[in-house]
């Protein structure tokens, strides 16, 4: 029987191939344009070591801090990171509470970096429900940040896939409604168009922290095509290694789209 992976070995595992044994960054003209990440396994990974929750999350924030800077100098057009699903809210009540003081003191503590970096902020997801504090510093630094030309930082905070597509389809029958479009006009393009991502690229690689095999209603539509891949290793233990082990694998995948490559 095979040894399974050590979790905190910094080995990745996917479905479709394996991880060399020397993680090296991909070349800069096979990197993707835009990598989203699934920033899973906090929790787990405090509970593992006998320490509250919340100290996962903790510790997490750390790695948004390496793995934005990392993205940043490698050259990555956009990031996106998902921060607090729709589905979240129904954690207790102190964790969220922790959650979003821990997502307040980050946009407040991280605006050096952001501006040294030359970072664009922006965030996709639901206003509704998040407090006043916490939306006040994340305006105030996506404001700060607006004229910046460098990597653009995106995060999914209250973010739910189903609830955007919904919101995007009803939008578009308010304006065949009111007469201002046709129904035979919409296309994905159009639709794409009303989505909160609209006029950022889709995803080219999807990252999953601490091994969980599924997408977790997470750029259901943008992610059509992009390529996945899993690792056991939680997140606060996620290393610039292990993103520069998956640009790699990304780098040797050949992406046909639904065609047929050509020899």
């Amino acid at each position: 029987m095979a040894t399974p992976p050590d979790p905190h070995a910094g080995s990745c595992v996917t479905a479709q191939e394996p991880c060399g044994d020397t993680p090296r960054p991909a070349a800069a003209d096979r990197l993707p344009r835009h990598v989203a990440i699934i920033m899973d396994g906090n929790g787990r990974w405090a509970q593992a070591r006998g320490l509250p929750r919340i100290e996962g999350h903790r510790q997490g924030v750390a790695t948004v801090r390496r793995i934005t800077e990392h993205c940043a100098r490698l050259g990555i057009e956009q990031l996106t990171l998902y921060c607090l699903s729709s589905e979240n809210w129904r954690r207790p009540a102190a964790e969220l509470s922790f959650l979003m003081h821990l997502l307040e003191q980050y946009m407040i503590e991280e605006r050096k970096l952001l501006m040294r970096e030359g970072i664009r902020l922006e965030m996709i997801g639901r206003r509704d429900g998040l407090p006043p504090a916490t939306l006040e510093a994340l305006d105030t630094t996506v404001t700060m940040c607006a004229a910046n030309t460098g990597m653009r930082l995106c995060l999914a905070i209250n973010y739910g896939s189903r609830g955007e597509i919904t919101d995007a389809a009803r939008k578009l029958a308010i304006e065949v409604k009111a007469g201002r479009l046709e129904p035979e006009a919409i296309d994905e393009e159009l639709f794409a168009s009303r989505l909160d991502t609209a006029g950022m690229p889709d995803p080219d690689l999807l990252i999953r922290t601490a091994g969980e095999m599924r997408i977790s209603n997470f750029l259901l539509w943008q992610i059509s095509y992009s390529e996945l891949w899993v690792t056991d290793v939680a997140w606060p233990d996620f290393m610039e290694s292990h993103l520069d082990a998956a640009l790699d694998a990304f780098a040797g995948r050949e992406r046909r789209f639904g065609g047929l490559s050509i020899s």
